[in-house]
């Protein structure tokens, strides 16, 4: 099991770090399932980019409990200088960071949304966004990566994990 867990890993990685973002194409035995999972792929990824809108419309009114209201309750936020956080954590860190930083914004950086399906789940939602705020009177802003898993649940959709890297 191990085994195939690392093999899929070294591929993924091999994959992202040649800038290949896609699956190899793998031989189909019709063509409709060829023809319609573009169009699947297309309806998922305009539905994520929906919800990441959404979510960071949120984020840059300052509105924690509307931006918390994406999340699941069973959230695990991993962020590469501060750790991991739970649910409560996270709204917590949101509100002091809207407290201490009343103008920082976010935007998805243009270009750089990937979405991949989870058989079963959700999704996976890939990219980098900046953020911006000032600071000794002179614009501050920085470009950090992200994946976030999204799954579809009874009552829509919910981020389940978030890792914030690059920092």
């Amino acid at each position: 099991m191990h085994r195939f867990l690392l093999t899929g890993l070294l591929t993924c990685t091999s994959l992202w770090v040649s800038g290949q973002t896609t699956r190899p194409a793998r031989p189909t035995n019709s063509a409709p399932a060829a023809v319609t999972k573009p169009a699947l792929a297309d309806s998922l990824r305009a539905q994520i980019a929906r919800l990441d809108a959404q979510a960071f419309a949120a984020f840059n009114a300052h509105d924690a409990d509307r931006l918390m209201s994406f999340f699941s309750p069973d959230v695990e936020f991993y962020h590469d200088l501060g750790g991991l956080s739970n649910f409560a954590q996270t709204r917590q860190g949101f509100a002091g960071m809207f407290a201490r930083t009343p103008d920082i914004r976010r935007e998805l950086v243009a270009g750089s949304l990937e979405v991949y399906p989870i058989k079963g789940y959700g999704a996976i939602q890939v990219g980098a966004h900046r953020f911006c705020h000032q600071e000794n009177g002179q614009p501050d802003c920085g470009v950090f990566r992200f994946m976030m898993v999204w799954q579809q649940q009874p009552t829509g959709w919910k981020i389940t994990r978030v890792v914030s890297y690059g920092h």
